[in-house]
């Protein structure tokens, strides 16, 4: 199969394509360390072309899931290192998800703090899990221009963590309505000045985030996740194509390992095809996410669409995937009612094969 075939994706050797997607699972603890049942949890998906890990703080303050993992205390890279040497042990890779919340982000989860945006627009229609229960999000500040700067050095001292912990390389997290992604898209982004208005502008903090993290990492070992099309956390662009385009040109120019497209939308409120574009201007390696089979993820492997596929539930619930795609057998279900409970139900004790 093409899908278990090796890949070069920048400095990256995979064994495979079948790549494991970022999947925010809070089994962190209250100060957002990483701990030893997440080691084990990605030590077990191995096996994985790539694991991407999950949405992980850039800097402190920036919570929007409660008991997510963050990358910018000493404790946390300590965290982190015993994750990363878990999977190195198993034969395995792993990128970290560089990622700051932005409107998503809630005072109780953060002693007070006001989320921070690219202008004052709430997210609507849904609620954040806080330690007080359901709560609806609130007006986030709108970041100065001066500000910016500030958010550009916190990824970059993250993707300095990164390395610090034992990664691989690192993910920018531009997508699903976080504060890249608010400032990417239109719908979100209602600025003025240079980080708002034209596509160029309001690509500009995602441009200079990822420039960051290329000067710690080198291009080759950066990645970048978008999601034209999510409207998840109430969000929408006027032309998804337009924005997807851009960002595959100014990835392509940088020479970066991967871009990571999210094709779709989890509401089915946009359509459209964002993966022709991305690959029609991005010429390094192409990686798509949302709802693949492994059929599906083969033949767009092998008609030269994508390069490799990104497997979220499916190898949340699988941590042998690419041994049960070989083998043609049948996948655990996964249960969502454990996707975001502590403990190692639903987290470590999906099984393998027999």
């Amino acid at each position: 199969m093409n899908l278990l075939s090796p890949l070069t994706a920048g400095a990256l050797q995979l064994p495979n394509r079948v790549l494991m997607a970022p999947l925010t699972r809070c089994r962190a603890d209250a100060d957002h360390n990483p701990t030893p049942l997440m080691a084990e949890y990605y030590a077990q998906r191995a096996s994985a072309g790539l694991i991407i890990a999950e949405a992980t703080m850039v800097m402190e303050g920036n919570s929007s899931f409660w008991m997510e993992p963050g990358i910018y205390s000493d404790a946390q890279i300590k965290g982190w290192k015993a994750v990363t040497d878990a999977v190195h042990a198993k034969g395995g890779q792993i990128v970290l998800q560089l990622w700051h919340g932005g409107r998503a982000c809630h005072p109780l989860l953060n002693g007070g703090a006001q989320p921070v945006a690219p202008s004052a627009i709430p997210i609507t229609g849904d609620e954040v899990h806080t330690p007080e229960g359901k709560k609806p999000y609130v007006t986030p500040h709108e970041l100065r221009d001066d500000e910016i700067p500030g958010i550009v050095a916190g990824f970059k001292k993250a993707a300095e963590n990164a390395k610090a912990a034992g990664f691989d390389g690192v993910e920018v997290h531009g997508a699903n309505g976080y504060l890249l992604d608010e400032f990417l898209r239109d719908g979100s982004n209602k600025r003025s000045g240079p980080y708002g208005g034209s596509i160029e502008n309001r690509a500009r903090l995602m441009l200079e985030v990822l420039d960051a993290a290329i000067s710690v990492w080198g291009a080759d070992r950066v990645g970048l996740r978008i999601s034209p099309l999510n409207s998840y956390n109430s969000m929408l662009d006027s032309d998804p194509v337009a924005i997807t385009t851009y960002i595959a040109q100014q990835c392509s120019t940088r020479g970066i390992a991967y871009l990571h497209v999210m094709r779709s939308d989890f509401f089915q409120a946009q359509q459209g095809d964002v993966l022709t574009p991305a690959r029609q201007h991005f010429k390094g390696v192409l990686i798509s996410n949302m709802g693949y089979t492994a059929d599906e993820a083969e033949q767009a492997i092998s008609e030269g669409k994508l390069d490799a596929v990104a497997f979220g539930t499916s190898f949340l619930a699988n941590p042998d995937l690419p041994a049960r795609i070989a083998a043609k057998a049948p996948l655990n279900a996964p249960n969502p009612a454990k996707f975001y409970s502590p403990g190692p139900e639903g987290y470590t004790d999906y099984p393998a094969m027999s």
